[in-house]
């Protein structure tokens, strides 16, 4: 599961200009390298707007403990069961759902090493994600598929949702977006090994 992403300043806001995603009124630019329970750029649509602006990546979803009477709170980074209710809502409510923007994407390879994946044709991509407010701000998880024949190999559970360009606006507004929840083209992406 992908734990890990990176974002290029740099290329972000060209990204931003691209898209007419205006950036909120930032106080810090996050690090390059995103790791759960960071903040990251995401963007949202509101009032007919694109904003682009920081969440801290893993919605806080609270467990029972193994002992009674110690809850467990866990930061849910990847979204895989769409049918499940905790994310049912977030799902149809167009304004719940978010661009994660990246450069490229990791995948565990063993102990610390990873495979670092891309879309090689675009500066900048994005993966179909979800948000919502919680006790600590603004949360967000991207889902995640069965892997395309590119990213299978070198991680057989799950690779995330990478949207095409042209199905940004579906995902961000439509009534239909699981239909974009599927393993973006193999042969548009390219991993460094």
């Amino acid at each position: 599961m992908c734990n890990h992403y990176r974002n290029l300043e740099k290329q972000m806001r060209e990204w931003a200009a691209i898209e007419k995603a205006s950036f909120a009124d930032l106080e810090d630019v996050p690090d390059t390298d995103v790791w759960p329970r960071r903040e990251a750029y995401v963007v949202r649509q509101e009032g007919g707007q694109r904003i682009v602006e920081t969440m801290t990546w893993g919605v806080p979803l609270t467990m029972k403990g193994k002992r009674p009477g110690s809850p467990v709170t866990k930061h849910i980074t990847n979204v895989r069961n769409l049918s499940s209710s905790f994310w049912r809502s977030m799902l149809a409510t167009p304004a719940q759902r978010c661009l994660v923007p990246f450069t490229e994407f990791a995948e565990p390879k063993k102990g610390r090493e990873e495979y670092w994946f891309s879309v090689p044709s675009r500066p900048v991509s994005a993966f179909a994600g979800i948000w919502r407010e919680s006790e600590v701000g603004k949360v967000f998880a991207f889902l995640t598929c069965e892997p395309n024949a590119l990213v299978a190999p070198l991680h057989p559970k799950a690779m995330p949702v990478i949207l095409e360009e042209d199905s940004y606006e579906a995902w961000l507004v439509g009534a239909e977006a699981e239909n974009l929840v599927t393993a973006f083209p193999s042969q548009l992406m390219a991993v460094a090994r």
